[in-house]
Order: C-alpha cells, then sequence, then structure tokens
C-alpha cells in the first residue's frame, strides 16, 4: 500500500506535509499556524482572528484589489479560519497553479500590507459578524458555554473578540503579533491533490520565512461544572451539557468517536431517537467531541420550545444515565460503520484531505483514514462501554438559555442532579 502522507522538516523552515491525489485535477494548499485565541493575552482578546481578516487585505507586493483580483482569476476559492489554536490560510486551484498559490500565500502570511485605512474598514466588518453570532441562538450559547467551562481564561474566550478590545487595537499591535507567532516553528504547510512533494519542498523552502518564533504557554485549565443560567428572550430553549473529553492526540480517539456517534452523531443516535423520534420534544439534538492540544470536551446540545425544556432535560439525563448499560449489537455496528464511511469518503475530497493535514501539528505522526477505519473496527463495545462510563461519571457544566419566564422551572428541574 502506498504511503499515505509524505513529510519534511526544513531547517529554519515549516514542516512540509503532502497527500498525493495523482487522478485530481486540483490542489489544496494551507498554510497553518500553530497559534489561536487560547495563547492570547490581556489586550490581545481577538487579534488573532482580526490578523486573519487583515492578510487578506494586500501584501507589500500587491494592494487589497490586486491581491483579491488575483484570487479570483486562480479561478478556485480562497479561505481562512481561527479557532482556539490554530489559523490557518488555504486555497484550492488547478493542480498547474499551486505555485503561484503557494506563492499568494506566503506573501500574505509573510508580507502582508497591514494598511491602516483597511483596518478601519475591516474592524467595522468583524463588528457585524458579532452581530450575526449574537443573533443566532445556538452560536451565541455555545460562546456562553465555554465562557463558562473556563471563566476568566482566553481559553473561554469568544474567538471574535469585544468591541472594546478591537476599538483599542492598532495596526501595530497586528504587526507586532503577527512578527511574533508567524514563524517557521509555527508553521505547517499541508498540500493535498496532484502535487509532488519534492517539488513543494523545493518551493518553500525558497521563500524566506521568519525562523524565530516568540514563547507561547499553552496550559491544561480545569473545567467548571454546575449550572449555568442564561436568559434570553426567544421562542426556543437550549440546553447544553459538556463533561471533560480527550486531547487532540489521544489514543482513545476510536472510543470516544463510536460513543459520540452513538449518543447523539446521527438519526439513529440514542438521543435523537428517544428526544426527537420518539417523543418530538426537539427539532435540534447532537452530541459533538472537541479536542485541543491538552484537553477536550463532549458536549450535548438540545434545542427545543421552552415548554418542552423540562422534558427535554429529562429524557437527556435518563439517556445519559443508562447510556453506558447497554450497547445493542445492532447499534454499535452501525457506528463502526459510520464512521468508517465518514473517513474513506472524506478521502475523496482535495480540500477535506488537506485541512485533515493539519492534524499533525497536534501529534509525532499522522494516520491515514484508511489506518482509523482499521483501528475502529478493532474496538470492542465493552471497551467504549468503559470509556462512557468513566467519562459521565465526571461533573459537568449545564448551560441552559431560556425566556425569563420558563428559566427557572428548568433550573430547577436540572439542579437536583447536580448534587
Amino acid at each position: 500500500m502506498a504511503e499515505y502522507a509524505r513529510e519534511t522538516r526544513l531547517t529554519d523552515g515549516p514542516l512540509v506535509v503532502t497527500h498525493a491525489m495523482p487522478e485530481a485535477q486540483s490542489v489544496a494548499i494551507g498554510i497553518f499556524i500553530d497559534i489561536g485565541s487560547r495563547d492570547e493575552q490581556g489586550r490581545q482578546h481577538g487579534i488573532s482572528h482580526a490578523l486573519e481578516h487583515m492578510l487578506f487585505k494586500g501584501t507589500e507586493e500587491m494592494d487589497v484589489h490586486a491581491l483579491s483580483a488575483r484570487l479570483d482569476e486562480l479561478g478556485g476559492h480562497a479561505n481562512a479560519y481561527t479557532s482556539r489554536e490554530r489559523t490557518c490560510f488555504h486555497m484550492q486551484v488547478l493542480h498547474e497553479h499551486w505555485p503561484e498559490a503557494l506563492s499568494l500565500l506566503a506573501a500574505m502570511v509573510c508580507r502582508p500590507a497591514l494598511p491602516e485605512q483597511e483596518w478601519q474598514r475591516e474592524r467595522e466588518v468583524i463588528f457585524s459578524e458579532m452581530a450575526m453570532v449574537e443573533d443566532s441562538p445556538e452560536e451565541w450559547v455555545m460562546d456562553q458555554h465555554v465562557a463558562g467551562l473556563f471563566p476568566g481564561e482566553a481559553l473561554g474566550r469568544n474567538i471574535l473578540g469585544t468591541h472594546d478590545s478591537l476599538a483599542q487595537m492598532q495596526v501595530a499591535d497586528l504587526r507586532a503579533y503577527l512578527q511574533q507567532h508567524y514563524a517557521a516553528p509555527n508553521l505547517l504547510i499541508a498540500a493535498a491533490g496532484n502535487i509532488d512533494h519534492d517539488a513543494l519542498v523545493r518551493a518553500v523552502a525558497a521563500i524566506d520565512w521568519r525562523s524565530e518564533a516568540g514563547q507561547r504557554k499553552r496550559q491544561r485549565i480545569a473545567m467548571h461544572s454546575g449550572l449555568q443560567k442564561l436568559p434570553r428572550e426567544g421562542e426556543q430553549a437550549h440546553l447544553v451539557l459538556s463533561y471533560p473529553g480527550i486531547h487532540a492526540a489521544s489514543d482513545a480517539r476510536p472510543l470516544a468517536w463510536l460513543a459520540n456517534q452513538m449518543l447523539g452523531g446521527g438519526m439513529s443516535s440514542r438521543l435523537f431517537r428517544e428526544i426527537r423520534e420518539k417523543r418530538g420534544l426537539a427539532y435540534s439534538i447532537t452530541s459533538h467531541l472537541s479536542m485541543l492540544s491538552d484537553q477536550g470536551t463532549w458536549t450535548i446540545m438540545c434545542g427545543c420550545a421552552p415548554a418542552h425544556a423540562v422534558e427535554s432535560a429529562r429524557v437527556l439525563r435518563e439517556v445519559l444515565e443508562s447510556f453506558a448499560d447497554r450497547f445493542d449489537a445492532d447499534e454499535f455496528a452501525r457506528a463502526v460503520q459510520q464512521l468508517s464511511i465518514q473517513f474513506r469518503m472524506g478521502m475523496d475530497s482535495v480540500e477535506g484531505q488537506m485541512l485533515y493535514l493539519g492534524g499533525r501539528l497536534d501529534e509525532a505522526e499522522i494516520c491515514s483514514p484508511v489506518q482509523w477505519v482499521e483501528r475502529i473496527r478493532q474496538v470492542s463495545p465493552d471497551e467504549v462501554r468503559q470509556w462512557v462510563h468513566a467519562h459521565l461519571q465526571q461533573s459537568a457544566l449545564w448551560s441552559v438559555a431560556a425566556p425569563t419566564a420558563a428559566l427557572a422551572e428548568i433550573c430547577d428541574s436540572i439542579g437536583p442532579c447536580l448534587s
């Protein structure tokens, strides 16, 4: 079997990782920076995300209009994201255009213009993005929930920042943050598609990367538990519940993935079946795993009418109490099959495989999707049952967002299960 990925660490340069897809017509290429909102200190709140926006506002060689035009002329698409531990700039283009895509991305990351007038405008764009989150009950309650899990910590703060923090932020702050963190020790260049690894390594080696990065300290932070009351007027109530989970490189990933798939990962999951299908209590009921470099969460979210929230919380508790005690054979086999299909189908996506390679920043070596399928198929129901039992025995944080008139009753119904 051909190796899934090749990698090369350049002297005083980034780590380069590729996955060859010779039959593809395109290449997806990304620059991953191992820095995110949890690394922001003091007045830097929101600076990682702000810098993500500003790197599209021109380079030393091209103003914002010339850069935008060139990105469009390549005919693919360019995008970026900021998370709590990572920032990524990526493009997908026809395979013959990957050298220019790399050149543009490198210019954005290494030689951005960061014009003052563009920052004044883009700050208003981010304010609009904040308003969109405020108008989305699901996003708003999740932001409040994470803040409740890690109160007073950068890890718990909104990735976008606040109006006050952005209003005080200057271009000089953006430039200093970039100079400190956007350097080779923190960089991964990932590419998937019709691309030659050695050719990419040569192209990356020819770029002048900053070689020294500032110190970055990440310390494991204890999760808070209990009950968080969130008054919010509207037509829905939201129940969010998080247990401690696993970190991004945990060997327990197959166990956690299977447990999550059975609990709330699809239409045949335990929560979906009991809360939505059998009782019609909620439209949305899901669970998901969030994994960071040193810790993670296992989170359940339910959106329902306020009048159904007490009953939804009761059924949710009942499902969790019995979940570790019984996995029927069909349920377990279905979860194995669902995950296997997800991993295998994901291999058809050039962009998806490039983003998958970004996980190399979290661990010493990266497993192929096929290897994960093999590991998942080796897991036994008893192993998953033991993992679930251990995790659901831990203290959790409940966050309840609901209209004021209903909030007290919902929280009172949950309170006894916290003692």
